[in-house]
């Protein structure tokens, strides 16, 4: 789902850095975790338990549906190779899999080092919102990126997983604890509900600040709307 917020802070700040930037390209054994530079985000699923985000309405998420390019045939480990030079160890760890055969690696390739770009410069921006922008999907291949390319970034990654993006969350997808917001717009508004609907807390930001909310563990749902992601706050998760 696309949020108020990527026509505001997200858009400018990723659509800045493809301008001042560019995107890196890849460099078959330069070494990709060392690229600067950002584009344009992408869409893919992301957030808790692993990225599924809930249903605004409050039902169960669909099933993800199965990626065409997982039945695509892949291109063998051993043949992955550039037209020049040689790929890393950790480039090659990073391609198994994902290169469809008939494809140039060194294009999947580029594509997780623009990645690494992207999560580079929002974290110099605001870490808060390279999390959220990982939590909502608005980076795409943020995991695979940060575990093989760009290392640096797994915790942030980690946390992203622990957050929630605007939907509604019940039973063992709740964590009791508290989080804060990343990017409020002013329809900004949230509501935990405990057994029987019972109402235990709610707000909203018509002004666009920052705002906390506690999830307690006699929780049964929580719902956001227009806040864009809350990210766990000390030890929760």
């Amino acid at each position: 789902m696309r949020h108020p917020f990527l026509a505001g802070a997200a858009v400018v700040i990723t659509t800045a850095a493809l301008a001042a930037c560019g995107s890196s390209s890849a460099s078959p054994g330069g070494g990709g975790e060392k690229t600067v530079g950002a584009g344009p985000a992408a869409s893919a699923p992301a957030g808790p338990a692993a990225g599924a985000s809930a249903e605004p309405d409050g039902s169960a998420p669909a099933a993800p549906r199965a990626s065409r390019s997982s039945a695509v045939p892949k291109t063998p480990t051993d043949e992955l190779t550039p037209a020049t030079g040689t790929f890393t160890r950790k480039e090659k760890k990073y391609l198994v899999d994902r290169v469809p055969r008939g494809m140039d690696p060194a294009a999947v390739l580029q594509s997780g080092q623009e990645t690494c770009d992207r999560l580079t410069y929002l974290v110099k921006v605001d870490r808060d919102i390279a999390i959220g922008a990982v939590a909502t999907g608005e980076i795409a291949d943020a995991e695979p990126a940060a575990g093989q390319l760009c290392t640096q970034h797994r915790g942030l990654v980690e946390q992203a997983a622990r957050a929630y993006p605007d939907g509604t969350y019940r039973g063992a997808r709740l964590r009791p604890g508290r989080y804060r917001d990343v990017a409020p717009t002013k329809n900004c508004g949230w509501e935990v509900t405990g057994a029987n609907g019972r109402v235990l807390a709610s707000g909203s930001s018509d002004d666009g600040k920052r705002s906390s909310v506690t999830i307690p563990a006699t929780a049964r749902a929580f719902t956001s709307t227009g806040c864009y992601a809350w990210l766990p706050e000390g030890g929760n998760g």
